[in-house]
């Protein structure tokens, strides 16, 4: 772990994503709050709230991919901060005005700047750090991002609870402006691309080759096979997981709380876990174990009437899981060339999205038309075949070479 720590330009990464962490929550509950409170509990207000959220993921997201990779990243993530302090400053102007409905640009304005400034992050961690860091990168990466899931909503729900609304703007616009402070300090080397891999084609030519890149490699369509099955069976149980609570448990829908701090409290330990073990045992028996371990778990849950039971598969689920997400970013991290990271993370998240939400909105109906247990079992049975299939992940020492395939679909367009 020390080699981490002493490389600067991670240590401000991990300061900057800390801070970002921090704002995240108290944005997302203190809007939460807000709307409920100014709209009398309106589904159609808090619903939007998701809509806004998730819709730069599938217009925005290939795009920021591609210009992230044409852009520097330092520039980049520094930019991003800048443009969401303003654009808070902004709100708090119109909020003061009286325009509540205002509110909602600031959740569309940091999903669009974050479809820019995430894969600037892992360009920045692919240059400054080797290879074989990279596991305990993502690793302690995971682990930030689950004790904010814990964390998280007790600080954001605290502040807007103790000051309101605009003290929770306020403290948003210290937080984006010491990111971008934080970020400014990062090496300039970083911004520095390696030799032959500037951009020489048009925005086009980039975003075609970032597709042939992808249908070229193996391990990326097994990637992106992996990550529908994972998303399609999470969209399939998280809508239900209040009625495991109160159906097959028979606790109040309050209970659901430490369910869920349970699964957080082991995505955390698990997330140290893969930290300590980074390269000393095989990524693929890692992602195996936990991918089915995922499945069996599913299974249990739902046909569990225990509370202890289901809890203690929450627990380890959440361990291994942690240690399954850090498998398959530091893959990603390690095998696939730095120019195309912005392009991949730009075609792997709306997929990714578009597959959860998929799958929690045919769920309602797929259970009343069977079972819990039906829809739990699917789900379960989705996970195993994931866990099968990520043992044809070719995971190698060697990075996914794009020469060749930038290079074939440059060559049509100069000729």
């Amino acid at each position: 772990m020390k080699h981490l720590f002493g490389n600067r330009a991670f240590v401000l990464l991990m300061v900057s994503d800390f801070m970002q962490n921090i704002g995240i929550w108290i944005r997302n509950m203190a809007l939460l709050f807000f709307i409920m409170e100014k709209s009398n509990h309106d589904p159609v207000a808090v619903s939007l709230l998701t809509v806004i959220e998730y819709a730069p993921i599938f217009v925005i997201s290939m795009i920021g991919g591609v210009l992230a990779d044409r852009w520097r990243p330092k520039r980049t993530m520094i930019w991003g901060d800048i443009l969401s302090f303003l654009s808070i400053l902004l709100i708090l102007f119109v909020v003061y005005a009286g325009y509540w409905q205002a509110v909602f640009a600031v959740t569309l304005v940091s999903a669009v700047v974050s479809q820019f400034s995430q894969p600037s992050s892992m360009k920045i961690i692919k240059r400054c750090l080797p290879d074989e860091h990279v596991p305990a990168a993502t690793a302690l990466s995971q682990t930030s991002m689950s004790l904010f899931i814990i964390l998280g909503p007790m600080i954001g729900t605290a502040i807007y609870q103790a000051f309101g609304l605009q003290a929770s703007l306020i403290s948003l616009l210290a937080i984006f402006a010491a990111s971008a402070i934080v970020l400014s300090f990062l090496p300039s080397s970083v911004d520095e691309s390696p030799k032959g891999s500037e951009s020489t084609g048009s925005f086009v030519q980039d975003m075609k080759a970032g597709f042939a890149y992808i249908g070229s490699s193996r391990l990326l369509k097994v990637l992106l096979v992996i990550y529908v099955l994972l998303a399609l069976g999470s969209g399939f149980v998280q809508p239900l997981d209040i009625f495991v609570i109160t159906e097959r448990l028979g606790l109040e829908m309050s209970s659901v709380q430490w369910f869920t701090a349970l699964e957080g409290l082991g995505m955390l330990i698990g997330g140290v876990i893969a930290a300590v073990i980074a390269g000393k045992i095989k990524g693929s028996y890692l992602l195996f174990a936990g991918l089915a371990f995922l499945g069996i778990s599913t299974f249990v849950e739902v046909l569990s009437e225990w509370p202890i039971l289901t809890g203690t598969m929450r627990f380890i689920t959440g361990v291994l899981l942690a240690m399954a997400q850090t498998v398959l970013m530091a893959v990603m991290m390690q095998q696939v060339d730095e120019k195309f990271i912005g392009r991949l993370n730009g075609v792997m998240m709306p997929i990714f999205t578009g597959m959860l939400l998929i799958g929690s909105g045919v769920t309602g109906w797929y259970m009343s038309v069977t079972s819990i247990v039906v829809v739990y079992f699917t789900a379960g049975a989705l996970f195993l075949v994931s866990s099968f299939i990520s043992m044809r992940l070719p995971i190698s020492n060697v990075s996914i070479q794009a020469a060749e395939v930038a290079d074939s679909v440059e060559a049509p367009a100069k000729a």
